[in-house]
């Protein structure tokens, strides 16, 4: 089992964040670039939602209420542990910071819904 850590340049919001699935579709079809779900260092991985649309705005992610705090930067510590040059292919699709409006179960086939 490997332990995670957080880094110390926390952001207002950063609660959890969101990747989307197609990022990594991307990824691999216009780098050549294979990174797994697994790799990207952000709690949940999301399909079919657009995470940029989400800034300043409120969902639900299953019985969690989340708000967009902000889009996040490409993490170059994703590529120091993968050894996969990414960062220049994730600008403006890093990811979703999201603040926790109410707390809340979280299953694996949940979806985003109720975006406000």
């Amino acid at each position: 089992m490997k332990e995670g850590f957080y880094s110390p340049l926390r952001k207002e919001g950063d609660q959890i964040t969101l990747f989307e699935f197609e990022t990594l579709i991307a990824l691999k079809h216009e780098a050549g670039i294979e990174l797994g779900p697994e790799e990207h260092r952000r709690n949940v991985t999301v399909e079919g939602v657009p995470l940029n649309h989400l800034v300043g705005g409120r969902f639900w992610l299953g019985e969690t209420m989340l708000e967009g705090a902000g889009l996040v930067d490409p993490c170059g510590h994703v590529e120091k542990i993968t050894g996969k040059k990414i960062s220049k292919h994730l600008i403006n699709r890093g990811g979703l910071y999201c603040k926790i409006m109410r707390d809340g179960l979280v299953g694996v086939s949940d979806a985003v819904r109720g975006v406000q």
